[in-house]
């Protein structure tokens, strides 16, 4: 390197992990590889060819929307659940009930679905907190 010949001296910068700046051609070139490959793969991802990388982060997607769909259909089963319990407890205080067990068995379907409910949400909470206590 022209102009700084004496630069490897001071304070041993020349030999820094074994580092020679006569090196700065090699260390251009593995950019340039570096760069088309990236160059690469962003045109792959465009053509619609996934690589194994964006694979695995489509399917986590994939699986996060299949867990975020179970606990909304299972939200919406039990709001449903909810509704005809108290749709039969109404009819059961004003009589229009033919079969007072109907009213038990909604009410006791609700409320284990609820216990389930809630115990789900507390398992999740907890393995949240969990993973945010890991040290990085």
């Amino acid at each position: 390197m022209p102009g700084f010949s004496g630069i490897g001296a001071v304070g041993g910068i020349g030999s820094v992990a074994g580092f020679n700046p006569a090196n700065f051609a090699q260390v251009g070139q593995v950019y340039a590889r570096q760069r088309a490959r990236i160059d690469a793969a962003g045109e792959a991802a465009a053509a619609g060819v996934v690589s194994p990388a964006a694979g695995v982060a489509q399917a986590a997607a994939a699986r996060g929307a299949d867990f975020a769909g179970a606990v909304g259909n299972g939200l919406s089963s039990l709001e449903a659940m909810d509704r005809t319990a108290s749709t039969k407890a109404v009819q059961a205080a004003t009589g229009d009930l033919n079969d007072v067990h109907d009213y038990v068995i909604a009410a006791t379907k609700l409320q284990t679905a609820t216990e389930l409910t809630t115990t789900v949400r507390n398992k999740a909470l907890e393995a949240f907190n969990e993973i945010m206590r890991m040290p990085l």
